[in-house]
This record gives C-alpha cells, sequence and structure tokens, in this order.
C-alpha cells in the first residue's frame, strides 16, 4: 500500500451498531487519492437520489495521504455527505487536530450509514471504534460536550468533534465542530449527523504513531523547499511579521472593504463605513489574548480573544476570523466587535454555520425594514446586536420564527414571499465578497458544487491579495475578461489540495511542484505538477455530475440578480455589477460542458467513466 495510508476505512452501520473495516480501492486511490475525493467518490456510488435526512445518506470523515505527517498545514479533515440545505453533494473541511489524530489512530476514515435508536457517541482508537451511549450528552453544547468527554477520558492526545443543539434540532446549516470552535461549516454536515443520532466522534491518537514517508531523504528535501516558501511570502508568515500569523484571516476586512466588495447590510450596499472597528488590526490592538495553532501550521492564523467589559465580559473564544466577522459585522451593520465573538461562540457551541446565520438575520433585518415579515416573528432592526445574541438561541432550538429561520436563508426568504432578498446560490448563502467588485468570485459562486462559496476556488488569492503589490490583467478585480480560466484554475488546485487535505494557505506560497514532491515522499509514488491538476479536474467533474444526476442542469449556475441589476456603491467599485453571462460562456467553454452539463466525452476523458 502507498506511504500516508493505512488502507483501512470504518464503514459504521450506526442502526445496526456493525462496524466494518474495509480497504481503499486501489483503482479509487489512484483517481481520487483521498479525503474529499474519497469521500466525493462514496458519497457517488451511494446514489443520488438519496434523501439528506434519510437513514439511508452516508457522512463521511475523511482525511488525505498527508494528513498527520510532517507536512506543514496537513492537519486537516473533510465532512462529505449529500447536503440537507442545498441538495448537492457538499464536502466541508476542518482544522485543528482531529484529522491528524484520526490518521494517527490507524484509520484513514469513518463513513456512517444508518440511524441509531438511541444518541450514540463513537470512540476510536488504536485502529478500532466502539459504539458508546450518549444519551447524557444529548442536549448539551459542543463546549459542554468537549468537558464531559475530557473529563470521561483525559484530554491527552483526544479530540472530539461533536454537535451541539442545532445539529440535534436538524438546522440545515448544522455543522460538526472540533475541539471547541473548528468547524466543518457549510452545506450540513451537522444536521445529517443529528438525523443519525450522531453525537460526536472521539479519538484519541498519538503523535509517534504518526505516518512515515515512504522516500526519507526525499521527504526532507520537498519539506525544505516548501517551508521556505511558505515562509518568505508576504501575506502567510515572512517572517511573522504581518498578514495571517499576525492578524488572522481578519486581515482581509481592510483590504477587501477598500476595494468596494464588502457586502454590507444584505449586500445592498458594498462599502462598510466602521470597517476599523471589527478588523483584524483592531482585533490585535485590544482583545487578542493567543495565537493557538493547528497540526504542523507555522501560520498561526487563530486568533483567540477575551472580552473584559461591557455586556459580554468574560467571553474568551476562538476565533474572531474574518468570513464570520463580516456575517455578523458588515452584512448586518454591526461594528461592535464583542458582539460578534459572542454571537461566533454561540455558533460554534450550538455548531450553527456561522456564514449562514449571518445571512439569515441579515435577510431578516432587510425583510423587517421593507416590511416583508407576513407574520413570521417581530423583526430584526439593522445592528441590533443584543438582539441578534437572542435570536441566535432562538433559531438553535427552533423556537418561535427560530423554526423558519433554521431552514436556512433561503428556504426562509422564500416562505416570507421574497426570495431575492436572499443573497443564495444552490440554497446556500453568499461568503464575504461581493461579486460587484471581485468578478472572479462572481463566476466561482455561480459554478461552485456546493452552492455558494469562497473556498471551492479563492480567486480573491489574486484579486485582492495580490493586488497589495499592484493589479495585472487577470487579477484587476473589476476585470471580468479572463476570469473563467481564472477561476478554473483556482477551482482545480483547491480541489486537490483538499483531496491531501492541506490547508488553503499553503497555495498562497507554495508551487504545485512542491505539493508534487511532498506527496510523491510521503506515498512512494511519483506525482508531477500535472498530475495534481488533473486530480483536481477529475474530482471537480465528479462533483459536477452528481449534481447533474441530482436535477442541478442547465441554469443551475446564477447569482442573485441584485449582483447582476443594482450597482456597486463602495469607492473602488462603485456603478460596477458582476457580468456573470460572460463568464459563464468562457467557463464552460473551458470546462467543456455544456450549460453546466459534463457531457460524456468529458467523463470519459477523466476516466469517471468507462
Amino acid at each position: 500500500m502507498l506511504g500516508g495510508f493505512h488502507n483501512r476505512v470504518a464503514w459504521v452501520d450506526l442502526t445496526s451498531g456493525a462496524v466494518e473495516y474495509k480497504p481503499i480501492d486501489e483503482e479509487d486511490a489512484r483517481k481520487y487519492v483521498g479525503s474529499r475525493g474519497l469521500g466525493v467518490k462514496y458519497v457517488f456510488d451511494n446514489g443520488p437520489d438519496v434523501d439528506p435526512l434519510s437513514p439511508d445518506n452516508i457522512l463521511c470523515l475523511m482525511t488525505g495521504p498527508l494528513t498527520g505527517t510532517d507536512v506543514n498545514l496537513s492537519g486537516r479533515i473533510a465532512a462529505v455527505t449529500k447536503s440537507p440545505l442545498t441538495g448537492t453533494v457538499a464536502d466541508s473541511h476542518h482544522g485543528g487536530w482531529s484529522g491528524a489524530r484520526l490518521k494517527w489512530a490507524g484509520l484513514d476514515g469513518i463513513v456512517f450509514k444508518g440511524k441509531a435508536a438511541r444518541p450514540t457517541y463513537v470512540f476510536i482508537e488504536d485502529g478500532e471504534v466502539t459504539l458508546e451511549d450518549a444519551s447524557e450528552l444529548w442536549g448539551k453544547g459542543v463546549h459542554d460536550t468537549v468537558k464531559a468527554v475530557f473529563d470521561k477520558y483525559g484530554e491527552d492526545d483526544l479530540s472530539v468533534m461533536a454537535i451541539g443543539q442545532g445539529g440535534e434540532k436538524l438546522s440545515r446549516y448544522a455543522c460538526i465542530v472540533n475541539e471547541h470552535d473548528r468547524a466543518s461549516g457549510r452545506g450540513g454536515t451537522g444536521c445529517v449527523a443529528g438525523s443519525k443520532n450522531l453525537k460526536c466522534v472521539v479519538v484519541r491518537g498519538k503523535h509517534e504513531d504518526r505516518p512515515r514517508p515512504a522516500d526519507k531523504e526525499g521527504f526532507k528535501e520537498a519539506q525544505k523547499v516548501a517551508l521556505e516558501q511558505l515562509m518568505h511570502e508576504d501575506v502567510v508568515t515572512a517572517p511573522r511579521k504581518g498578514g495571517l500569523s499576525v492578524y488572522g484571516t481578519n486581515v482581509l476586512m481592510n483590504m477587501v472593504n477598500a476595494i468596494g466588495a464588502m457586502p454590507t447590510k444584505n449586500s445592498q450596499l458594498t462599502y462598510f463605513t466602521p470597517h476599523e472597528d471589527i478588523s483584524g488590526e483592531r482585533v490585535k490592538e485590544t482583545i487578542l489574548v493567543s495565537d493557538p495553532t493547528c497540526h504542523a501550521c507555522p501560520v498561526a492564523c487563530k486568533k483567540e480573544v477575551e472580552i473584559t467589559e461591557g455586556p459580554y465580559k468574560g467571553l474568551r473564544m476562538e476565533s474572531l476570523e474574518y468570513e464570520p466577522a463580516w456575517a455578523f459585522g458588515a452584512n448586518c451593520d454591526n461594528n461592535n466587535a464583542a458582539s460578534i465573538a459572542k454571537l461566533i461562540d454561540l455558533c460554534n457551541d450550538y455548531s450553527l454555520d456561522a456564514i449562514e446565520m449571518g445571512n439569515v438575520l441579515s435577510m431578516y433585518m432587510e425583510a423587517t425594514e421593507k416590511g416583508y415579515l407576513n407574520g413570521h416573528g417581530s423583526g430584526l432592526a439593522w445592528g441590533d446586536h443584543a438582539s441578534m445574541v437572542e435570536l441566535v438561541t432562538k433559531i438553535a432550538m427552533r423556537d418561535g420564527v427560530g423554526d423558519l429561520l433554521a431552514e436556512g436563508t433561503e428556504r426562509a426568504a422564500k416562505a416570507m414571499g421574497h426570495p431575492e432578498i436572499a443573497m443564495t446560490v444552490k440554497g446556500m448563502a453568499i461568503p464575504a465578497y461581493d461579486p460587484r467588485g471581485i468578478k472572479g468570485m462572481g463566476i466561482g459562486y455561480a459554478t461552485s458544487n456546493r452552492g455558494a462559496c469562497h473556498l471551492r476556488g479563492y480567486t480573491p488569492a489574486g484579486e485582492v491579495v495580490a493586488n497589495v503589490l499592484g493589479p495585472t490583467a487577470l487579477t484587476d478585480p473589476l476585470e471580468w475578461k479572463g476570469k473563467g480560466e481564472f477561476a478554473i484554475i483556482f477551482q482545480n488546485v483547491h480541489t486537490m489540495t483538499d483531496c491531501l487535505n492541506v490547508c488553503k494557505f499553503a497555495t498562497f506560497a507554495e508551487s504545485l511542484d512542491a505539493f508534487a514532491a511532498q506527496l510523491s515522499a510521503v506515498t512512494g509514488q511519483t506525482y508531477t505538477a500535472g498530475d495534481l491538476l488533473k486530480l483536481g479536474e477529475r474530482v471537480f467533474n465528479l462533483e459536477r455530475y452528481y449534481n447533474n444526476l441530482v436535477g442541478f442542469r442547465e441554469g443551475s449556475d446564477y447569482l442573485p440578480e441584485r449582483f447582476l441589476k443594482e450597482p456597486a456603491t463602495g469607492p473602488g467599485a462603485e456603478g460596477q455589477v458582476c457580468e456573470l453571462a460572460e463568464m459563464l460562456a468562457e467557463y464552460y467553454e473551458k470546462r467543456g460542458w455544456k450549460d453546466g452539463v459534463v457531457p460524456e466525452e468529458k467523463l470519459k476523458e477523466l476516466e469517471i467513466i468507462a
């Protein structure tokens, strides 16, 4: 078997309690490598017609061949399933230590099917899975669940991936939360866990049991090159004097706002005037207390904060990152950083996707402002953070109007009779980049296989971050020409890194040759940069093929009309709209698709079908 793999995946039937350990099919390992790729293949093989909340749906927690090794930023794990929010295939990744510890514990992944008769958790150690009664944990938030597990097993070498009340009560955007604050955030992975009565996954794995590279000398050289690239990239670490290492992901708040691409007040505006108040720079000056890291990470982008005054005094949480800071900040016209920390912490404890939650709240605020509630609750005023905190709890508990809002932005807006105020694609709400000010993100949102998403192909790496050094034709965020192909490159690269399961921040610095050298040294099989791009293309097309079979075909790649017709307001992008139709034509041509559908010849070319 290739290095980096145990060749052991646990398949757990929660209905019967049976656990079967299966090797990874050699052909699947060759074509899809691991993590996102293998998880998507398992979901594909399970069939497109499954109801996401039925016992027949599967939930995969998958590592890649680099997970848990000494490769930089290799602490990721993927949750893969059919989404109850969108109906698409969905993969969502989190950092921390659980991915590494699952590998150290002797498994490449764990796949759940069925539904337990009562609340259940699984304990994993030394390659073995046992099912345990979680009745005493049911009803607890993530934080109390983790504490109870630590009290029972001790904290040494232990990780806990859990759901809170949001997952238990089947919020469609519930997530799985690891070690208090790392979330497989998008697509409703925690909702699927809740539907199966699966409370948490507990893993004990020791670093000394980490996978060793097949080619030790080759690995040393590959690691040296990769680390040099990583440590000399200004926006990542170099030399830990700026960028992500100092300010975390929230370093983007001022950068995105400066180019007029900050979705504000549910994307009615594209510039947030008090942006400084919630920026990474201000957080560092005022409430930052610690910089914890994930496994094998020299970047340390996580920023732990402590609130020492005001109504949220005493809160200590991690991490006040850019996406949720935007979601509860600019998106809701709220510049109170302490309240944003509280709202993020609540979402982590209830196991709710903070990006979707921020969109739910901003949509509800716009509905209130415009008189669109139609009897659905008493409304919510812009920037009213105290009421936002109260409403998040109601949503987690499905209390009152929270029952509707737990269904997600799109379903709630439709129920109010105004679907146009839902900033969603394929049922998933947008993250923190306005496609009128960052055109590559527009085509990225529209064509993402899991719904509106920045992480399927992070074009802002070129359109925002690279512009610190000055724009070129393709990296000019307001230029739409060429952005179809630009997005494809990012989508393929990021799909590939999700299969290896290394953090996307590595792609800000490391070359494809560096990734190929590390993968080759770990596995003992030779990979080239071209092989990795083909891997990314194959998996992305497999996801699209699955979605086509589900029913996402012609016309499924779209953006909310607001982005196409209502001009941007912020300096830098004022007057801009998103030229989606033009970019889609270019994108489909370069992908070899026909109106969003993968043709048979492309599937054969990529060896997806024979």
